[in-house]
């Protein structure tokens, strides 16, 4: 048996306990990912390959981002886009403003490094969030706003760090005039155009064909091919997959029968079979997070300092939600202050964070630091935020006191 094989076989294995045991403690399923991961990678234990940004961004995002584009409906969707688009763009905007000024005038950080990690640790990651949710049971207009904002959100941040990367490597120096338009029009619009021609040509191809597994894997082929070809232009791979994901799921899946490009059986394989694929791909991702988390070198900085970078970004990201609420509170896009809470606190953080930190070229200053408390973010954001959500959850009212009730 290859060695690969066996590394899957044993991570597949261990999520397995974990999701079973989890279960029956009613302890959000991801958080136990990250403990067990710790826990093994602690006492030595080998749990699989190393996280590295390539595993991350080829294997592990893009079949979680497309599934997590499939479940919204553009008619909900269409009904918060106001605010959903003012807190993902806007909010992440200022948050990496605020990141970035904290570091420079309280670490004393390189401004150039500063506006990098702000910019990669502004993205809510919808691969936490909609994991917690569906631990949780949570559905709901609160649990569309936060979600569809964490998809918005990781599209808006990875195009902010493409553009704060490139600048950093420039030296610094202000671009020509026209440049950052240009590149940010390359980023976006290509991203978006490359998953809309990736989505509509698979359920195109898919209307020719009433065979499921066809089907199936046309959807497949729109989830990496989307990412992987808009990164090979310079473009947004996020954006492209998750327009992909909105695209099949609107005009394929979740469409009136009469009118969907999919056949019934089609329609229904997907929806399980992605179901099955983010599953699969949080279990790795997770369990690695874990285990890479454990053995991360945090004396680079002591703890008081990891604990400031930890407060900075919850101020940043309270920064990002609640003034940005306020234009919606006469509105009938009016957002109450407990569901402002949890937009805040659920801003967890995780696997796209972490594939730009170690995506980062060695010459950056500070490179090895930015990697290790983004390490601290995520391991703070999975593991107490993703333990309180829950609870957080109950006490404003939003979930049932029985944890296990639906």
């Amino acid at each position: 048996m290859s060695e690969s094989l066996q590394d899957i076989l044993w991570i597949l294995s261990i999520a397995m306990l974990v999701a079973i045991v989890a279960r029956r403690l009613l302890l959000p399923y991801t958080v136990g990912l990250v403990v067990v991961g710790g826990l093994l990678a602690f006492f030595r234990i080998d749990v699989g390959p190393r996280l590295t940004s390539e595993l991350i961004l080829d294997l592990i995002l893009p079949p979680l981002l497309f599934e997590g584009a499939l479940a919204l409906r553009w008619p909900k969707l269409r009904a918060d886009l106001p605010p959903i688009l003012t807190f993902s763009i806007f909010g992440t905007l200022l948050a990496m403003a605020a990141v970035a000024a904290g570091l420079v005038f309280l670490l004393d950080w390189p401004p150039a490094s500063a506006l990098v990690f702000g910019a990669l640790i502004s993205a809510t990651d919808p691969v936490a969030i909609i994991a917690m949710f569906k631990d949780s049971k949570f559905h709901g207009r609160l649990s569309l706003l936060v979600e569809a904002e964490s998809l918005f959100n990781d599209g808006a941040a990875a195009v902010l760090f493409a553009m704060a990367l490139a600048w950093a490597e420039a030296g610094g120096h202000a671009p020509n005039a026209g440049e950052p338009a240009l590149s940010f029009a390359r980023i976006v619009l290509g991203g978006v155009g490359v998953g809309a021609f990736a989505g509509a040509a698979a359920i195109l191809l898919a209307r020719g064909t009433s065979e499921h597994l066809v089907e199936l894997t046309l959807s497949a082929i729109a989830a990496f091919a989307s990412f992987v070809a808009a990164e090979r232009l310079h473009a947004s791979g996020v954006l492209a997959t998750v327009t992909a994901g909105l695209i099949v799921g609107n005009f394929g899946i979740f469409s009136p029968a009469d009118r969907s490009f999919l056949s019934r059986r089609g329609r229904e394989a997907m929806v399980n079979f992605w179901e099955f694929a983010a599953f699969l791909a949080n279990s790795v991702i997770f369990l690695l997070i874990g285990a890479n988390i454990s053995i991360t070198h945090y004396e680079t900085y002591g703890p008081t300092v990891i604990a400031g970078v930890i407060a900075l970004v919850l101020a940043a990201r309270a920064l990002a939600v609640y003034p940005l609420s306020l234009p919606f509170l006469s509105t009938r896009y009016r957002i109450s202050p407990s569901e402002q809470h949890v937009l805040w606190w659920g801003g967890l953080r995780g696997a796209l964070g972490l594939a730009l930190a170690l995506s980062l070229p060695a010459s950056l200053p500070l490179r090895n630091e930015i990697v290790v408390v983004t390490f601290a973010v995520v391991a703070f954001s999975i593991v107490v935020q993703g333990l309180t959500m829950p609870w957080l959850l109950r006490r404003l009212g939003f979930l049932s006191p029985d944890p296990g009730a639906g």
